[in-house]
């Protein structure tokens, strides 16, 4: 006997959201790319945003999860937590419920301690400082607007990402960029939130791709490509869209780089509308999709409707378990901090000469080399001494679907292989919640090659298969019963 009956995932919890516009003043410092030569913001493409999702079982007022999301690019660890503890302290849950994830975008600015001297710098605590109050506030709102609610899924595909591991045979060298000789995880995510009195309450969006459409020729403040996505979703359904930034260590879109917005909004609107389609084609809330038999006409017709679901299927649908975890994982041997400030300073150096000289080539070159010196000494004082570093990461089940988040920047493989290993699982996968120090996590066969998220990259070898693995255990446990 073949298949008979259909279930998409779907999670039974009570569910508040509340949005915020937190979209920096103009004039803030924005500089993210080391290729930019601007450093105040001098504009906004798009208004950029955050949501705050109240996560709690049928049967109990308490969060589980308040999950925020932001259009930022991400923040360093102690600001990362600064802002979660105002969060937890608002939505009256611990810490640990907390999760912080960023869209990424590269154009939202660039909001770390050692920015904060330069032009632009002397706006960034006080932006801190109202965005920690307006999370604050978002979280109690949606703590107050818990009301019963369903969240399936679905799965749908985008070709807007693109592999960006790219070999350019000429020089010899990998650059970061479209690589159209690789393949990519294109898969798309998507969540409807639907209220137990039918009302569409928000559509969530999670898909893997870095937000670099706009790149070093771009000053305006801009959520990337999510902003479009946004707003074509919303346009059709007339409810909140929020974007989850996928695993996308090794992902960027095909057309990026540039300084054109309208090519960002070009990108949002392929993934909405590849969002919208994916969201058509979902049947009614609590249902599955059932052969009722066949009807004899001219052909003899198998006939398939929505069918409520039954009493076994709601109550594992209402099943809320999970929490915070912790995985050692192991470190790279750190550059020596001594020779990467005389770094800094050299090529700071160098950078004034090429601008006295009129060189705008040279100046922007060796201000990008200064950038990686200056980077590299913030993960350095961030990560810390000793073999490894306690890297942390959350599984949350919500019925059918595992949330799954983490900290750095994981190569796609993540989710592709957390995905193959729960397949009867919609497995939501969001990292960049934090532990932003330790950058990429790359497969291991992915080291030596000179690829550029190796050089930024804090963790060894083996760090992405041991952080799957530590995943994969904590759903299959929690997906045990």
């Amino acid at each position: 006997m073949g298949t008979t009956r259909i279930a998409p995932p779907a999670s039974r919890v009570r569910c508040g959201l509340q949005r915020v516009d937190i979209t920096p003043p103009v004039g803030i410092y924005h500089r993210l790319w080391g290729a930019a030569r601007h450093d105040r913001a001098t504009g906004v493409h798009r208004p950029v945003l955050a949501e705050v999702i109240a996560i709690a079982p049928l049967d109990g007022d308490d969060p589980a999860l308040v999950r925020v999301q932001t259009d930022l690019c991400c923040l360093v660890q102690h600001q990362h937590d600064g802002l979660a503890a105002a969060v937890a302290a608002a939505a009256g849950v611990p810490r640990e419920r907390v999760v912080i994830g960023y869209s990424h975008s590269h154009s939202s600015g660039w909001y770390v301690p050692d920015r904060i001297s330069l032009p632009g710098g002397e706006l960034i605590e006080p932006y801190l400082a109202r965005l920690a109050t307006a999370l604050a506030e978002a979280a109690r709102q949606a703590r107050a607007a818990l009301a019963p609610a369903t969240i399936t899924y679905a799965r749908g595909r985008c070709a807007m990402a693109a592999n960006r591991d790219y070999w350019d045979a000429e020089r010899h060298l990998y650059a970061c960029g479209f690589n159209p000789d690789a393949p990519a995880d294109d898969t798309l995510l998507l969540a409807r939130i639907t209220g137990d009195d039918g009302r569409l309450i928000a559509t969530l969006v999670n898909y893997a791709c870095h937000p670099t459409t706009l790149a070093w020729e771009n000053s305006l403040i801009s959520p990337d490509f999510a902003g479009a996505m946004r707003e074509t979703v919303e346009a059709a359904t007339g409810a909140p869209c929020v974007y989850f930034q996928g695993a996308c260590g090794d992902l960027g879109p095909r057309h990026g780089f540039v300084g054109d917005t309208a090519v960002a909004d070009r990108n949002g609107r392929e993934l909405g509308y590849a969002a919208l389609a994916t969201l058509t084609a979902m049947g009614p809330a609590g249902t599955a999709f059932a052969y009722t038999g066949p009807v004899i006409s001219g052909a003899t017709l198998g006939v398939w409707a929505y069918q409520p679901l039954d009493d076994a299927e709601l109550a594992r649908q209402a099943l809320v378990a999970g929490g915070a975890y912790t995985v050692d994982l192991p470190l790279r041997e750190r550059p020596d901090p001594a020779a990467l400030q005389a770094e800094l300073v050299d090529w700071e150096a160098r950078q004034r000469a090429a601008d006295a000289a009129g060189d705008p080539i040279a100046a922007r070159d060796y201000g990008a080399r200064a950038e990686r010196a200056r980077r590299w000494l913030a993960r350095i004082a961030d990560v810390g001494p000793g073999p490894t570093y306690p890297f942390r990461f959350a599984v949350h089940r919500l019925g059918d679907a595992v949330w799954v988040s983490c900290g750095g920047e994981p190569y796609s493989l993540f989710q592709v292989e957390l995905r193959r290993r729960f397949p009867h699982l919609a497995v939501l996968c969001s990292p960049l919640d934090g532990d932003m120090q330790v950058a990429y996590l790359l497969p291991a066969d992915r080291y030596g090659r000179g690829l550029y998220q190796e050089e930024p990259s804090s963790l060894a070898p083996g760090c992405l298969e041991r952080l799957i693995d530590a995943v994969a255990a904590r759903i299959a446990a929690l997906t045990a019963t």
